[in-house]
């Protein structure tokens, strides 16, 4: 499979040679007039400075409805507590950030009760689906390519797997990564306690626990054990997850009604989750569009020395990758890179 390319060179007009770029890719074949379309993107968190332009996903919104869609922007809420966390501050967060440009509807509905439980394969069985991800008739994929404390690195496949599902799903897949407390270091200060949003660890008979169902093994307790008493298992076990939950997410639609397109710029160590990304790891390589989450990001890794995600994460970025394909997701691992000249 082909994946086409348009390189970030600002001496030429960008937000014009981008539709240059859908044209190769036939990034737009598949809408039918009258479809509901989905344009998955993340807005953004509230002060983070990496996010895909808005004037972009507007240009891809006005092709949507030039060849007969009727776009939408969507997005899943957030587990965590924060500005995106229920669909009225999320609709607030996306307006802040720019994205006034067509209906932002947040995809699992006001508190996250908005879902479909479809079956999936992989390291899940089955996955919760943000109900306008299943009632949509296509979808576009918008990403934005950049590191990730836990599955290495987000792109089009945790676009899918993670962006795609409500708080349900999203505690899933996180979940099946454990969290091992040493009480042999571990000396009761509370302070995991202390930094959790949900105050989840108890501290008895001078240790800290944490048996709740409730976790989502964000790393914050992790990053401020004094005692380095904290630490992840099977880490590796996210990033299949990321993959099943794609499988189950694409699984809503017909064939060839979802297509992808990557932003590859102001590519930080941290994901667009995050009001402090941290720094930048690589330097812009441009826009990938093509018609399956496999190739465009098997593409972007190929592209660049992803072993630096590789080392921040303690895990292998291609591992999501390889488990989407060997689930059943179209693809190649080694998908040629055509170059818009």
């Amino acid at each position: 499979m082909t994946v086409h390319l348009l390189p970030w060179d600002t001496s030429r007009n960008l937000l014009e040679e981008a539709n240059h770029l859908y044209a190769k890719a036939e990034t737009f074949s598949c809408i039918e007039k009258g479809d509901l379309v989905a344009i998955k993107l993340h807005v953004g968190e509230l002060g983070n400075p990496y996010y895909v332009q808005p004037y972009f996903v507007h240009e891809i919104a006005r092709r949507v409805k030039e060849v007969g869609g009727k776009p939408f922007l969507t997005d899943s809420n957030t587990y965590y507590m924060a500005q995106r966390h229920n669909a009225y501050d999320h609709m607030n967060n996306a307006l802040m950030n720019g994205f006034n440009m067509a209906p932002f509807i947040v995809a699992d509905g006001l508190k996250s009760e908005n879902f479909q439980l479809i079956k999936t394969k992989g390291i899940l069985q089955e996955i919760e689906v943000s109900g306008a991800i299943v009632q949509a008739d296509a979808m576009i994929v918008v990403s934005h390519c950049k590191g990730h404390e836990l599955s290495g690195f987000g792109g089009a496949i945790k676009n899918l797997g993670m962006g795609c599902t409500p708080h349900a799903g999203k505690l899933r897949q996180h979940r099946t990564i454990g969290l091992k407390i040493d009480t042999s270091k571990c000396v009761g200060c509370g302070k995991c306690k202390e930094v959790c949003a949900l105050h989840l660890p108890n501290i008895i008979e001078g240790k800290a626990h944490n048996t709740s169902t409730e976790c989502m093994r964000c790393p914050v307790c992790i990053e401020n054990c004094p005692m380095n008493a904290i630490s992840y298992t099977d880490k590796e076990n996210l990033s299949k997850a990321l993959a099943s939950a794609a499988y189950g997410a694409l699984s809503a639609f017909k064939p060839k009604k979802v297509s992808y397109i990557s932003f590859a710029k102001d590519i930080a160590q941290g994901c667009d989750c995050l009001p402090n990304p941290g720094k930048i790891s690589f330097k812009d390589v441009g826009i990938f569009a093509a018609d399956s989450a496999v190739s465009i990001d098997a593409a972007f890794l190929h592209s660049v020395d992803y072993h630096v995600f590789n080392e921040a994460s303690e895990l292998d970025c291609m591992v999501q990758v390889k488990e989407a394909k060997a689930l059943g997701i179209q693809g190649e691992l080694n998908p040629e890179i055509k170059t818009l000249n």
